[in-house]
């Protein structure tokens, strides 16, 4: 993932098509009570097509402090699509990947993640305070952070690339970049990823990336659209789904490689849990562990685009960095 500099940037590019396109996803349903949408204490949710349902054991597995308040207290940063978004301008009802996640958590241990908007620089801090008991905001798993909180594993993100609908280059992974006009954003992972890449080409005897820097990735993506480059080149999840809604899913299409499923250089996301609550974090990683083997965490990455960055393994503080 970005860093938090890069991250609101992202926020920001994909706003506008975020809005044109909630209308078009049912992310959660089921019974839910008058506050903010949030699910009712131990209700079923049907989450991505998918009936979620309270397992007893997992409910057992919970520490003590939050099968009495029967709420798990969730910080995240909005917007950051597809992970966290609100439904309409002016809304605090939130939705995206991350929301539905938690409410298909929520729904199989039997109490409510309940989400609160957070700045992202603050989550950690807020914690190590107390005010939250978990953060889901896209946030990479490392080993920094590790210190002072755990997390558990759910996807894993790097770099991706758009091209125009219908791939009318044929690309399918960065070395057909070579000899090519690429778009990418300014001062970001992503043109480093393109840097680096020129050795590659020159290897392989193929010409270099004619590299196209724009301040934003809106100017990239106005650059494909105009045909002036064959890619934009930017995190997979903002590919993903920009590519699903812009347009309607008609401007751009992602390229998917299969030797990098989760995208460039990707790192695993993570929930981060409280160092104080080991009983959550066991609880919440067998909780997703069977909604990764029920494929309800596939159908909600599905949903938002970006259905590769999901894990098959709810793994335990795996950075790799």
């Amino acid at each position: 993932m970005p860093t938090s500099s890069n991250r609101r940037t992202a926020a920001a590019l994909t706003s506008l098509t975020t809005l044109l396109a909630l209308s078009a996803l049912s992310a959660c349903g089921g019974d839910a009570d008058a506050d903010g949408g949030q699910p009712a204490v131990g209700a079923k949710a049907t989450i991505a097509g998918t009936v979620v349902q309270r397992d007893a054991a997992l409910y057992d597995l919970l520490p003590d402090s939050v099968r009495k308040s029967g709420t798990v207290r969730v910080a995240t940063d909005v917007p950051y699509p597809p992970f966290e978004m609100y439904a309409a301008a002016g809304s605090d009802e939130m939705t995206g990947l991350d929301y539905d996640l938690g409410q298909a958590l929520g729904a199989k241990l039997g109490v409510r993640f309940a989400f609160s908007a957070q700045k992202f620089d603050g989550i950690v801090p807020a914690l190590q305070a107390g005010k939250f008991d978990v953060a889901m905001s896209a946030m990479t798993d490392n080993k920094d952070r590790q210190q002072v909180v755990d997390f558990v594993d759910y996807t894993q993100s790097g770099s991706g690339i758009m091209v125009a609908d219908g791939n009318p280059e044929k690309i399918t992974g960065l070395d057909d970049l070579c000899g090519h006009k690429v778009a990418v954003q300014a001062a970001t992972n992503q043109l480093e990823l393109l840097t680096g890449h020129q050795k590659d080409c020159a290897a392989a005897g193929r010409g270099k990336i004619d590299i196209q820097t724009f301040p934003k990735d809106s100017d990239a993506q106005l650059a494909l659209r105009s045909g002036k480059v064959v890619a934009d080149v930017l995190t997979k999840p903002a590919a993903g789904w920009t590519a699903k809604t812009a347009d309607d899913g008609k401007a751009f299409d992602l390229v998917e490689d299969p030797k990098a499923p989760g995208g460039y250089n990707a790192s695993p996301n993570g929930i981060a849990v409280s160092k104080k609550l080991p009983e959550l974090t066991t609880a919440i990683q067998k909780a997703l562990q069977a909604l990764i083997d029920d494929g309800t965490l596939k159908r909600i990455c599905d949903q938002y685009g970006v259905g590769s960055i999901a894990l098959d393994k709810a793994t335990r503080n795996a950075a790799v960095d």
